[in-house]
């Protein structure tokens, strides 16, 4: 953790990933530190997966004092830290890494504190609702406990691949109820209890416009549409979600900004302001292409 003021040498710092050219992480620390008065530099790596121990022993051999980490490195991360946070721990994925005093590195995941002030954010209610997330990848492991905590009636996690997906609800099934099913079950979920309240679309497909193969049936009357990515207008999954009815939707911009700032105030010890970052982001997000960070 470091404090310096703004004439001091400029500390190090960056976002890693594949692809990583349009991230916005770069302009919102730059945000952060001018709002702060902290000295550090922020750029973007990207580093395929063959690759990323090496690259990233690199990055910190020469100095840097810690990364954000997104897809497809999240799991990968949490092996490469020497301590890991509980709540990294518990996901078992990494969003953010950083090199303590004793020069060893540790790993945190903000993902879930970033998605739950955005949620607050927005006035989503979580208890008692019926939540599905798609997806059951590096980005759900890092949410699945904050929204078990908020006691939700059920929480479903539908996946491509069955076991992935079961992998979660044995993981996490402690802290809630927890269902596991892939894609095509989803038509038999809703026919039993219902519509989903709360959808949260947080696969990787989803960065090149993809979407999983699901029915507009899932959503509830009054369903929310939260995609953990973000995109200029909207991302495809907004865009399918808007065209089956729903009417309150929102992309993971203010997720991006919430959990950039947990990771600055790890690294700084200071807490930035987020609501400008906020309203400056969505003003300008001009990026091509929808990305997790």
């Amino acid at each position: 953790m470091n404090t310096q003021g703004k004439d001091s040498t400029p500390d190090r710092y960056g976002v890693v990933g594949h692809p990583i050219a349009h991230s916005r992480s770069p302009f919102i620390h730059a945000r952060f530190a001018a709002a702060t008065a902290q000295s550090l530099l922020y750029d973007r790596h990207d580093i395929p997966p063959e690759e990323f121990a090496t690259q990233l022993r690199a990055l910190f051999a020469t100095g840097f004092r810690g990364v954000n980490v997104t897809v497809p490195h999240k799991e990968s991360a949490a092996r490469l830290a020497d301590v890991l946070t509980d709540r990294a721990r518990r996901a078992g994925a990494v969003n953010t890494l950083a090199v303590q005093d004793d020069g060893s590195l540790l790993g945190d995941n903000t993902d879930g504190a970033g998605l739950m002030a955005d949620l607050a954010y927005l006035g989503v209610e979580l208890r008692d609702r019926r939540i599905l997330i798609l997806g059951a990848g590096g980005a759900t492991r890092g949410i699945l406990a904050p929204l078990l905590a908020a006691a939700p009636a059920t929480l479903t996690i539908a996946n491509r691949r069955l076991e992935r997906a079961r992998e979660l609800q044995r993981a996490f099934g402690d802290l809630g109820a927890v269902d596991a099913c892939i894609y095509e079950d989803l038509p038999q979920r809703v026919a039993a209890h219902g519509g989903f309240d709360v959808v949260i679309h947080a696969t990787s497909a989803g960065m090149e416009g993809k979407l999983p193969a699901i029915e507009r049936t899932i959503f509830a009357p009054d369903a929310f549409a939260y995609d953990l990515g973000y995109a200029p207008g909207d991302t495809a999954f907004v865009h399918w979600a808007r065209a089956a009815g729903v009417g309150r939707v929102a992309q993971g911009l203010g997720m991006l900004v919430e959990q950039a700032a947990e990771a600055f105030f790890l690294w700084r010890g200071v807490r930035p302001p987020t609501a400008d970052v906020r309203r400056e982001l969505e003003l300008t997000n001009a990026t091509p292409a929808p990305h997790h960070r």
